[in-house]
């Protein structure tokens, strides 16, 4: 299997066809991401537009990437993160309104329907508290928590210095546990809270 490095070069020296592989192992993960970031603004039914003109500007400007500047996964989520802020942008500007369209995680199929239902509602208040928090915060909450990137790797994508990251992902947490003590007030509950990967 070739490197992000070898297929970007292959790219570069004609192989276009090889941009699929790159996008296949970041789809979902950019997708993912754009998700998030619009869930705040109940734009989610844009995350696959967003996310395929994530793609498309990275493919445009493979020529300018640099591995001595950053690693490709950096740059990808850079220019998604910014796609996304130029369409939050833009869909503020001309005011509009989008039906909410609440995305509810599949929950395992052995699973009892009351389980089922218990098991959505609480990540559903993870999500709704992450969404609330100011854009920084909530980027390097879900680049850190869903994507696992290392304090470095968000500081790259950010603009951030790795100080500032971890200031913002101190502040993050705080304001999600917060706003979810209220509902998780039994030692069972804030357990399970504790393993939706907010430590």
């Amino acid at each position: 299997m070739l490197t992000d490095s070898q297929l970007i070069r292959e790219i570069k020296d004609g192989n276009v066809e090889l941009y699929s592989t790159l996008m296949s192992r970041y789809q979902k993960k950019i997708l993912s991401f754009v998700f998030h970031m619009l869930k705040s603004a109940k734009l989610e039914i844009m995350a696959e537009d967003v996310c395929s003109e994530t793609f498309y500007k990275a493919y445009r400007s493979l020529s300018s990437f640099r591995e001595v500047d950053a690693s490709f996964s950096t740059w990808l989520y850079t220019i998604a993160r910014n796609t996304v802020l130029s369409e939050l942008r833009k869909q503020k500007t001309s005011h509009l309104s989008l039906d909410d369209s609440t995305y509810i995680p599949a929950a395992p199929m052995e699973a009892a329907p009351e389980q089922r239902l218990l098991r959505n509602e609480k990540v559903l208040m993870v999500r709704e508290a992450i969404n609330s928090l100011p854009e920084k915060q909530r980027s390097a909450l879900i680049l850190r928590e869903y994507d696992g990137m290392d304090y470095q790797e968000i500081a790259n994508i950010l603009g951030q210095t790795v100080s500032s990251v971890k200031s913002l992902l101190f502040r993050a947490r705080a304001s999600v546990k917060t706003q979810l003590e209220s509902y998780f007030t039994e030692p069972s509950m804030m357990k399970e809270y504790e393993e939706m990967k907010l430590r």
